[in-house]
This record gives structure tokens, sequence and C-alpha cells, in this order.
């Protein structure tokens, strides 16, 4: 008897695994994302001591190209814009005003994917060449900056694949950018996979 129940259980695990398993274990794929970018700034002298800390969100998107060497594999290829944060600051001298960070770039990366299943877990290991616009508003004068930098990124995910080609991942994201250590995305994604 017990070997029945176990037996029958075994079947419909393996068959539903089966069932939810995609056909397309490798190829190309497109995709995009929403999210919530957070970034908090400390100790910034770029307007000559007159901000002092950054520490908002805002909404961020994607766009990527890929390619799924296997099911445990992928190359991926993301243009990747973190939106423009934005906090109200007081100088040292008393002044007030707005200070802006605006981030977008390119993030090539290497996924691995763990298939459970119906459900996929993931890691991500990639490289952010971004372009930064710094913009402050202190008491009407405006103060403009721009900057470009690599820095690494990394992050997990959860995913299911629906319809055998709609893929959605729900991941967080840290993003080791210079002088503003705590700046992470969360993201809803979705990607076609041919």
């Amino acid at each position: 008897m017990n070997r029945a129940i176990i037996a029958a259980t075994v079947l419909a695990l393996s068959s539903g695994a089966a069932y939810a398993a995609p056909e397309n274990d490798e190829g190309f794929y497109i995709g995009g994302g929403v999210g919530q970018f957070n970034i908090e700034v400390e100790g910034l002298d770029t307007f000559d001591d007159a901000l002092r800390t950054l520490d908002d969100d805002d909404t961020a998107w994607q766009a990527f190209i890929g390619w799924r060497l296997n099911p445990y594999i992928s190359l991926q290829a993301a243009y990747v814009d973190f939106g423009g944060p934005e906090d109200d600051f007081t100088s040292s001298a008393g002044d007030h005003g707005k200070f802006r960070a605006q981030l977008s770039g390119f993030a090539p990366s290497i996924i691995g994917t763990l298939p459970l299943g119906p459900v996929e877990l993931s890691a991500k290991l990639g490289y952010y060449i971004y372009d930064l616009k710094l913009s402050g508003d202190i008491d009407d004068p405006e103060l403009n900056r721009s900057d470009s930098g690599e820095d690494v990124m990394y992050g997990v995910g959860v995913g299911a694949t629906f319809f055998d080609r709609l893929h959605a991942k729900l991941e967080y994201e840290k993003i080791e950018l210079d002088r503003a250590e705590d700046s992470n995305a969360l993201w809803l994604t979705g990607q076609w996979r041919f």
C-alpha cells in the first residue's frame, strides 16, 4: 500500500514538472521590466559642500535581449534607466534646494538558473556601464554635472514560465556604485523566449 502511494506521488510530481517545463531550454529571448530603484548617497561634495545626503527612490525600467545557452546559463545585454531620484537638502550655508541624480546605462551580465519544476531560481552577475547626471537647485541657481562610470551589479530572482514562452520574474538587484553603496532595485520583468 505504501509503495503504491509513493509511486503515485512520484508519478504525479514528475508529470507535473514535465508539464510545466518549457520546451525552449535554449535560444534567443527579448524582454523588459519595471521596478523601483533606491539610492543613498552620503558625504557627496559635488556642489562645493552644499549637498550632504541623498536618500530617495524612483521608478526604473529596462529593456534586454539574451541567449539561453542551456537551461542553466544565459548571457544578457540590457539598457537600464534607474530614473531620477531627488531629495531636498540644506547646505552648510543655510541654502535650500533639491538634488537629483539621473542614472542610465548598458548592463551585460551572465545569469545562472536552477529550474525547479514550474519555478526557476536565478542569480545574476553583471557590469553596469553608466552615465550619471547630477543636478542641484539651490535657491534658484541651477548646478549641473555629468559623469560616467563602470561598476559591478548582482542579484537574485524567482520566476515562472507561462504558455511555454512567457517568463515572468521578480528580481532583487544590488549595484555597487562609487559613493552610493546602498543602491539597489526591485524588478518585475517579463521575457519572451523564442
